[in-house]
């Protein structure tokens, strides 16, 4: 605490820090850029709501990384983190896929030890409120803590939220939904199980059924179904079953998915259930239904699964989000507007920051053809940035794209390095005395850059 107060809504609230940098999300984004930032010299404060880094992979149990299918995507923080995770005994490449199996309580423990490595202040179970504006900039952000009210005072802002909230508290232009229909891509609730004998359920599945899309054998293993999707799976039979018999209902058959964790014996986390889209990601009456019911959802596919899907007959929940799965809510309108046209034409970007190919993934809406081997597209610094407010960078699925480009960037390696270039451009514009949205990323030395544009 510094001692001094600054004013908000008619009161004097304690200021807790006044920083180079102030990273609001902890997640996948957000600890990249914390990370960066402070390795790059800024002084730096990374809010957090919960009590744990890593967002929707340790909280939300979204696992594992999924891969972006662009060659040489890893940029140094991504390599990292995979490093580190082999370090600690868990190895995240399966020999066949290029997933990332990680291991949340293993990430959360490498996140922590990153940002204290790097002098990052971590600010656990605060939550953004509000920002103070002045002219074009952020003068500083209001958070509840476990004392109260208080605020942080930095020079340059990242708002790694998911949500926009950062961005949208200071009045920067933004968007939800679908623009055809208004919805939200569908929330997913997502959990674990334990008890299960994978080695059982890799017999049935593979040997039995004869389902052969997942390449890879236990410990890395994966089963799905997925009903409104063109491939099908052997899986569905099962679901089909269940709801004929009435078990389950066909919301609750319509996707199942599950992984097993490394590190985490007879654990596999639950990619389901897919909530209806009728819940919203962007209304809060409608989000905390979602809750409710999706833990109907929960309990019902994991019963069913307990009954009837040999290797699970002794499971059980052992562990439930802490978070629902959000794959898309608010996007903000930056310099730059990512489009569909931008993965299908393969985009070039002097100022990217990092390249992905995958797949369009908006649930609920459309999956697209993945592009040819070896393409990708360009994410340009320009997406992270605003005309609105001079001192904020906006890192993670929340930048400045389409509802259809969106669910192709959203995944977190790709989040990771956006977050990386974010934490990076704040600490370089701040030490060059450039404005977040004055910094060209292309004129930052190569040799300080996590990512160089084939075009540049």
């Amino acid at each position: 605490m510094s001692g001094k107060t600054i004013k908000y809504a008619g009161k004097d609230i304690p200021l807790l820090f006044s920083v180079d940098v102030c990273v609001a999300g902890g997640g996948p984004s957000g600890t990249a850029a914390a990370v960066s930032a402070g390795r790059n010299g800024a002084r730096t404060v990374l809010i957090e709501r919960g009590v744990a880094l890593g967002g929707l992979a340790v909280l939300g149990c979204v696992y594992p990384f999924m891969d972006t299918h662009a060659p040489d995507s890893d940029t140094p923080y991504v390599t990292e983190v995979k490093d580190r995770l082999r370090r600690h005994g868990i190895e995240p490449f399966d020999g066949v896929t290029r997933q990332t199996w990680h291991n949340p309580e293993t990430l959360t423990l490498i996140y922590d030890e990153m940002c204290e490595e790097s002098g990052v202040e971590i600010l656990y179970q605060t939550v953004l409120v509000d920002t103070i504006r002045s002219d074009h900039r952020i003068t500083a952000a209001v958070v509840q803590t476990i004392a109260g009210l208080a605020a942080i005072q930095a020079k340059t802002f990242i708002d790694a939220t998911g949500d926009a909230y950062l961005a949208r508290s200071a009045g920067v232009p933004h968007e939800r939904g679908y623009e055809k229909t208004g919805n939200n891509q569908p929330l997913s609730f997502r959990f674990e199980m334990g008890g299960i004998d994978v080695e059982r359920l890799y017999r049935h599945v593979a040997v039995e059924l004869d389902e052969d899309w997942c390449k890879s054998k236990p410990p890395y293993f994966e089963i799905a179904e997925a009903m409104h999707r063109k491939q099908r799976y052997k899986l569905e039979a099962l679901m089909a079953k269940g709801v004929e018999t009435g078990e389950i209902t066909q919301e609750e058959a319509e996707y199942m998915q599950a992984y097993t964790i490394i590190g985490k014996n007879g654990v596999m986390s639950m990619n389901c259930p897919e909530l209806p889209v009728r819940f919203s990601a962007t209304d809060p009456v409608s989000y905390s239904k979602a809750v409710s019911f999706g833990r109907k959802m929960m309990h019902h596919i994991a019963s069913y699964l307990i009954r009837h899907l040999p290797g699970f007959e002794h499971a059980f929940i052992s562990r439930e989000a802490a978070m629902l799965g959000a794959r898309e809510s608010w996007r903000i309108r930056g310099k730059y507007y990512l489009v569909e046209d931008d993965y299908h034409s393969q985009s070039r970007f002097h100022d990217a920051v990092c390249r992905t190919a995958w797949f369009i993934d908006a649930h609920g809406e459309k999956v697209s053809e993945k592009l040819p081997q070896g393409g990708f597209y360009e994410i340009p610094y320009r997406s992270l940035v605003t005309n609105e407010i001079e001192n904020l960078i906006v890192a993670g699925r929340c930048i400045s794209a389409s509802f259809i480009l969106q669910a192709s960037m959203r995944i977190q390696p790709t989040c990771m390095s956006i977050g990386e270039a974010a934490g990076i451009a704040a600490a370089w514009g701040i030490t060059h005395k450039f404005e977040a949205n004055e910094v060209r990323w292309e004129d930052i030395p190569a040799t300080d850059r996590s990512y160089v544009s084939v075009e540049a």
